[in-house]
C-alpha cells in the first residue's frame, strides 16, 4: 500500500505518512469490526419459522454498553490520533527551523512565479530573480518558501515532500521543506482556481551541492 504515495524525499515525510496510515488502519480496523457486526445480526436474527422479532428498548445498561463502549472506543481513539498529530503539526508549522534559503512563491491564473533575493540577500531590489514555474534548491538545506496570490486561492502542493498550504490573495504564508534526493519534483495548485488549474504546474528541482553553486554562479556571476 506504500505505493499509494509518491516517493518521500523530505525530512518531515515520513511524521505526515505516519499519520495518514494511523488514520487509515484504525478505520479499516473499524470497519471490518462494524461491517462484521452488522453481517452477524443479519445472519442471526434473520426471519425464521417459529421466531419472533425482539424488541429492545435500550434501558438496561447491557443494552446501553452496545453505544457506550464503542463512544468510549471512538474518542480514546481520536485523542491519540489528536495527540499524534499535534506534535506533527508543531513540527511541520509550530517549529520552523532557520532558514539556509528563502523565497518567495506568488501564485497567480494561472503559474507559479518563484523570486530568489539575490547575493544581497534582500527582497524588491535589482539584483532579485524571477522564474517562471521553476524553483530551484539544494538537497539537504532549509528551504523556506513564502507564499501569497495576486488574484484567488491557489494551493501550494508537494506530493514528494508531503507538503501542501494554500496560497491567499493579501496574506504571506510561510512554509518550508528540506529536500533528501536531488531530482525533478511537480508543483501542481492543488486548489480549483479557474479555467486554467490544470495547467498550473511548476518544477521543483532539487540539486547536489555542487551543481546548485554553478547554478547560482551562471544567475548571479561573480563579475557582474
Amino acid at each position: 500500500m506504500a505505493s499509494w504515495f509518491p516517493e518521500n524525499v523530505s525530512t518531515m515525510g515520513g511524521e505526515v505518512d505516519s499519520i495518514f496510515w494511523l488514520i487509515y488502519y484504525i478505520t479499516a480496523v473499524w470497519f471490518v469490526l462494524t461491517e462484521g457486526m452488522i453481517l452477524y445480526f443479519i445472519f442471526r436474527y434473520r426471519r425464521r419459522p417459529g421466531q419472533r422479532a425482539r424488541y429492545v428498548t435500550g434501558d438496561k445498561f447491557s443494552e446501553l454498553a452496545w453505544v457506550l463502549v464503542p463512544l468510549a472506543i471512538v474518542v480514546a481513539l481520536d485523542v491519540w490520533i489528536d495527540i499524534r498529530g499535534t506534535d506533527v503539526w508543531a513540527k511541520v508549522k509550530g517549529q520552523r527551523p532557520a532558514a539556509d534559503i528563502v523565497v518567495r512563491a506568488t501564485a497567480k491564473q494561472f503559474n507559479w512565479d518563484f523570486f530568489y533575493p539575490g547575493p544581497d540577500g534582500k527582497f524588491d531590489t535589482a539584483d532579485d530573480l524571477r522564474l517562471d514555474n521553476s524553483l530551484h534548491v539544494p538537497v539537504g538545506k532549509v528551504v523556506h518558501v513564502i507564499l501569497t496570490s495576486q488574484d484567488v486561492i491557489h494551493s501550494f502542493f508537494l506530493p514528494h515532500f508531503r507538503l501542501k498550504q494554500d496560497a491567499v490573495p493579501g496574506r504571506e504564508i510561510p512554509v518550508w521543506f528540506e529536500a533528501t534526493k536531488p531530482g525533478e519534483y511537480e508543483i501542481p495548485c492543488a486548489e480549483l482556481c479557474g479555467f486554467g488549474h490544470t495547467g498550473m504546474n511548476g518544477l521543483l528541482y532539487v540539486h547536489a551541492a555542487d551543481d546548485y553553486e554553478r547554478w547560482i554562479k551562471e544567475k548571479w556571476p561573480v563579475d557582474k
